[in-house]
């Protein structure tokens, strides 16, 4: 049971708060408001993951609903009541943590080096979405906090941080027009902002 274990929940924000600012560090004070978003989202959701579960005691307050405390902290499991339904959450959760995680790391290592260079950034993750490093973050978010432990905060959250990084990602891409023109107008067309495209195989006539 996660309930009260405000120790660890310091920790894990602490740890999640520096990753956070050592692969998606605001460059201007105009992103620290972003930045300060997914702080807040951060905060607010260990501490009601480690801490006290305020969507459970608010739904069984506002809606009369009989939660089994025994089963923990998790809105799953309290809903179907078995902590394999948490379990089943987590792996699905964590999966895509992963990717998302995979993909920030991919692309600010692949930024760091096109800047030392001078260049446009068009291979790996970047030959697949504009921004991996937004969308990335946005897969760690929504399966942290929409399939793994889904909180009131992270739900309404999870809209605000994507649209908060879209706006983000248009003026950066401003700005890259005016850096490398043309090259980068037809980079744009040819890959998507942050949703790879889907290539399905086409079938031959015989």
């Amino acid at each position: 049971m996660h309930v009260g274990m405000w120790g660890l929940a310091i920790l894990v924000t602490w740890v999640v708060s520096w990753l956070l600012y050592r692969y998606l560090a605001p460059a201007g004070w105009k992103e620290w408001s972003r930045a300060g978003v997914v702080q807040a989202f951060i905060i607010a959701f260990y501490a009601e993951m480690y801490g006290f579960p305020l969507t459970i005691y608010f739904l069984a307050r506002v809606f009369g609903l009989d939660l089994a405390w025994s089963e923990g902290g998790n809105l799953w499991a309290q809903l179907f009541g078995t902590p394999a339904a948490h379990v089943a959450a987590m792996v699905i959760g964590y999966a895509i943590v992963f990717a998302g995680a995979t993909l920030v790391a991919d692309g600010w290592r692949r930024v760091h080096r096109a800047r030392r260079e001078g260049r446009l950034v068009t291979d790996g993750a970047y030959a697949r979405v504009r921004h991996p490093q937004y969308t990335g973050l946005f897969l760690i978010v929504f399966g942290e906090g929409i399939v793994h432990w889904p909180t009131i905060v992270s739900v309404a959250a999870f809209p605000v941080i994507v649209l908060a990084y879209t706006l983000l990602a248009r003026r950066e891409e401003r700005q890259m027009v005016e850096q490398f023109g043309d090259a980068y107008l037809a980079y744009r067309r040819r890959v998507p902002m942050f949703i790879p495209r889907i290539h399905l195989p086409v079938a031959r006539e015989a």
